[in-house]
């Protein structure tokens, strides 16, 4: 008898979203009552009925938490807002114990061959997974990791840097590091890591604190470093630390030598004798294609683009944008970030992003989208674990939505939609190398929780001169230093995340690949994947698709072939 996915609540727009924070005395009697309905259980159908009721609580509080954690992202100094989210920071713990408990019983429960045949067998190897990365013992450690993580967010969020008369954030200033002109790339890159240098102390001390408290969580959890528990966080079930190694040695060993020659051509094209940091992203004398910069045209540009390819992607674009679950234009104090979150009991998802002009309007606003159509098709799977795959298998919906928007991509850049695709498609291969070395960086952190942060900084070297050899920094003391992870915030906020953007890449450009030679088919792939939402492993996942695993050998080789001949290297 398979599990049933709970009625969802309406909402006609955001304003109308609403979730209260749980009454944790309740909530812990709600659990008990579920725990001994499951222990008393005779039948799967009676099985199956206590795990209903126990989604119905689980998602009620991911609705709360989505909500405190967006609001506060919306506004980090709202006194209200904060509250708000450290009292998710005391509670998430808290629950996740109790969940942990009862995934312990699922787990242990007689009647577990018939709950896995209604409820899924990957399921329960998820919480065969999950019960071993959280216990009660490390709920301080847990609070004082959020904790740090939030101040993280609101340091990088209050920024207000002085350049050229203006106090701008880092969003705003991201315009000018793409300008044309390269002495105000220079300039404007020069602001934005003096600001990081000024906080240098706090960030490092942050950083600090976030790698000692992952590796007494680790020791108490009986890991021998953070790296085992990060995986276990991240529901790595079907591959592990050896298997990543071997996938970066592929980035070594097939992309970069690519990226060393798009970095000889960029030189070219832009005239200059190196290409430095402030020129990375810049592949033309008249600069990156500009999107309209007026924010009701280019909504007006998506949702075109999102009709156009076809009634169910345009009708739910128009969805978002009509029911305001969308925040795209930057303020002050608002976080520098780009995200998808979802709330559970409403089936809707919510897409932040800091537009600023350039180029990375269009990528957020079609990346946040393609994981926001994922978690609306997948809305009505019937367990909270289904409504999303795990990390690496999530990117695959977003950086895949970036290619299949390569034919409206028009109606964003007018006659320079033809140099955004190769410039996009160059950024997709630039990715894979700086994202292995940051994913290198963290395994050096972890493996040596001891290191000073002078000692991190000389790893953070170490891995660019591995995977980035031609990166220069001149006349930046303090990126010179190896500071430049400083800006990435996943480092902080989700460890050992970021190669997931590869894992991603990979099948993404296998979807590009597919969609030139047939497009309808590819999407329809496409589509089809993302209502499967995480009924499977990551591996399992890209091969119901068709694709390829990243872990298969000379998987990248036809991709960088291809990329190679569009980008003309």
């Amino acid at each position: 008898m398979p599990a049933r996915a709970p009625e969802m609540i309406a909402a006609s727009n955001f304003d109308e979203i609403a979730a209260q924070p749980p009454d944790f005395a309740r909530l812990q009697a709600q659990y008990d009552t579920i725990a001994d309905r499951l222990e008393s259980a005779q039948t799967a159908a009676e099985g199956v009925r206590a795990f209903e009721e126990w989604d119905v609580l689980r998602r009620g509080f991911a609705t709360w938490a989505a909500l405190a954690e967006l609001q506060f992202q919306r506004d980090t100094a709202d006194a209200e807002y904060k509250a708000g989210v450290d009292l998710l920071n005391e509670l998430r713990p808290k629950i996740e114990g109790l969940d942990v408990a009862m995934k312990r019983r699922f787990l242990r429960s007689p009647l577990r061959e018939p709950l896995e045949s209604a409820l899924g067998e990957y399921l329960f190897a998820r919480w065969e997974t999950d019960v071993t990365a959280y216990d009660p013992v490390v709920e301080a450690f847990a609070v004082e990791e959020s904790t740090l993580q939030d101040d993280y967010t609101a340091l990088v969020a209050a920024a207000q840097i002085p350049f050229r008369g203006e106090a701008l954030n880092l969003s705003l200033l991201g315009r000018y590091m793409e300008d044309p002109d390269r002495e105000t790339r220079r300039e404007a890159t020069v602001a934005k890591w003096r600001f990081f240098e000024e906080r240098a102390g706090e960030i490092d001390r942050i950083f600090d604190g976030l790698v000692r408290v992952r590796d007494r969580m680790a020791n108490e959890l009986d890991f021998s470093n953070f790296t085992e528990l990060a995986y276990r966080r991240l529901a790595r079930t079907d591959y592990g630390a050896a298997e990543v190694a071997l996938w970066r040695e592929e980035i070594q060993r097939e992309i970069v030598p690519l990226a060393e020659r798009i970095v000889q051509r960029q030189a070219r094209d832009l005239g200059i004798e190196r290409v430095m940091l402030w020129d990375e992203k810049v592949f033309s004398k008249t600069g990156t294609p500009k999107p309209p910069q007026q924010y009701g045209a280019m909504v007006a540009a998506g949702r075109e683009s999102y009709n156009a390819l076809g009634p169910e992607l345009g009708s739910f674009a128009g969805m978002m944008f009509d029911r305001e679950l969308v925040d795209l234009q930057s303020r002050k104090n608002k976080a520098s970030a780009g995200f998808c979150t979802a709330f559970p009991e409403y089936g809707l998802p919510y897409v932040f992003a800091n537009f600023n002009g350039t180029t990375h309007d269009v990528n957020v606003l079609v990346h946040e989208f393609g994981h926001a159509f994922q978690t609306y098709s997948s809305r009505n799977q019937p367990a909270l674990e289904y409504l999303w795959p795990t990390y690496e298998a999530c990117e695959i919906h977003s950086m895949s939505m970036e290619f299949f928007m390569w034919p409206q991509l028009e109606r964003f850049f007018g006659d320079k939609a033809q140099q955004y695709r190769i410039e996009h498609l160059t950024s997709t291969i630039a990715v894979l190398p700086y994202a292995a070395a940051v994913d290198h960086f963290q395994h050096l952190v972890y493996e040596h929780p001891e290191a000073s942060p002078e000692q991190r900084h000389g790893f953070w070297r170490q891995v660019e001169a591995a995977y980035l050899p031609w990166r220069r920094y001149d006349g930046v003391p303090h990126l010179e230093r190896g500071a430049f992870w400083h800006q990435q915030r996943h480092i902080f906020i989700v460890p050992f995340y970021y190669i997931d953007y590869t894992l991603a890449a990979c099948c993404a450009l296998q979807f590009w690949i597919r969609s030139l030679d047939d497009y309808e088919g590819a999407l329809t792939e496409y589509k089809q994947l993302c209502a499967r939402g995480g009924t499977l492993p990551f591996q399992s996942l890209v091969r119901s698709a068709g694709l390829q695993s990243p872990f298969e050998a000379g998987v990248l080789r036809g991709a960088a072939q291809r990329a190679a001949a569009m980008i003309g290297v």
